[in-house]
């Protein structure tokens, strides 16, 4: 009965060891570390915090003295980024000794996070109007230029000429396909159990296959996720495309890892969902100028000089399809792309 509560609370609840080794971890934890209990447990406080020294000094003063401690405002620097905490440390008792300590964390920064959420969303639903309305505009006057170089083809005796004419076709057609890319599927998704890591696994293998060996793609993924109920080949999309980008980010060598988390209990996009899919994609490459990060989810943005600016959008797209959102971070040392995705029952 105490774990269930503990489970479905927002705080983030962890108890260490005298030794400052981690035996218990709630729901709210794993979502706030970014990892698993099966991952976190039996870890150093300094493991899990970070390599401040203050800290780990300060609740071995707490277990030592048996004396309690409160940081109203305590950074940290998690996944190379930094987030503001509410920092509480109580000694437990057992038998008049000093056994463990409890640590309660709130993230102050929390909603900073909904408000990004929903920024992106709103972001995505503005995206997709524009890009359907400017792919509509655009395909109409593009259907009759097409069919009147077709004309002019047949009417034309000198083959020089026809060259002209075919150009303009060939270029038509490739204008029709970046339209019909922009307007996005074009049928309903055929949602089928599936295992996530099957689908990176196709991806992973069909960029490898493309780019030289001096870019590794790595896989840290985790066992325990269940199957979820989604289209395959739209999945596959989303993913190649921002591993795509991830390969055009790295300039010679480097590596993507493609990771994989299972959360219980998490809230994506104003949604709180029992169990949540947490896919990674990292590159060490040369990063996201910080003028482009907040509008790289808008159709025709791009950093590199031969991208349509497309993939993202589409990718976002699709995942929001299942209720999912996509989220970015980058620095000069990695650029993380982070997709959740809800997992419920497959045979809903």
């Amino acid at each position: 009965m105490h774990k269930k509560i503990l489970d479905n609370i927002n705080e983030a609840i962890l108890l260490f060891n005298r030794d400052l080794k981690l035996i218990y971890i709630n729901t709210a934890g794993e979502v706030l570390f970014e990892d698993s209990a099966r991952h976190l447990l039996d870890k150093s406080a300094k493991d899990i915090f970070g390599a401040d020294l203050s800290l780990t000094d300060d609740l071995l003063q707490c277990i030592e003295h048996n004396e309690g401690f409160f940081d109203r405002e305590l950074t940290l620097n998690l996944f190379h980024k930094n987030i503001t905490i509410s920092f509480s440390a109580t000694p437990i008792l057992e038998n008049q000794q000093e056994a463990e300590v409890l640590i309660e964390l709130q993230q102050l920064d929390r909603h900073l996070r909904i408000s990004k959420e929903e920024q992106l969303i709103a972001q995505e639903h503005t995206s997709r109007m524009l890009m359907r309305g400017f792919a509509h505009e655009i395909k109409n006057p593009l259907g009759g230029l097409r069919g009147a170089a077709q004309l002019l083809e047949i009417e034309l005796q000198q083959d020089d000429l026809k060259e002209y004419t075919r150009i303009i076709i060939e270029e038509a057609n490739r204008m029709k396909a970046l339209m019909d890319k922009m307007l996005g599927p074009n049928k309903l998704p055929n949602k089928v159990a599936l295992n996530i890591h099957e689908t990176l696994e196709r991806v992973r293998q069909l960029v490898q296959a493309e780019v030289s060996d001096s870019i590794t793609i790595k896989r840290d993924y985790d066992p325990s996720i269940p199957e979820l109920k989604a289209d395959k080949n739209q999945l596959i999309q989303a993913f190649l495309n921002i591993v795509r980008n991830a390969t055009q980010a790295i300039q010679n060598t480097g590596e993507i890892t493609l990771r994989t988390r299972i959360y219980r209990q998490m809230t994506i996009a104003g949604n709180r969902h029992k169990l949540a899919a947490r896919i990674d994609i990292i590159d060490n490459g040369s990063g996201i100028k910080p003028e482009l990060m907040n509008q790289i989810f808008y159709p025709m943005i791009t950093g590199h000089s031969d991208g349509t600016g497309l993939g993202l959008p589409i990718s976002q797209s699709i995942i929001n399809q299942y209720n999912g959102i996509i989220e970015c971070t980058s620095t000069a040392e990695n650029t993380i792309f982070s997709i959740y995705l809800p997992v419920g029952n497959v045979n809903d």
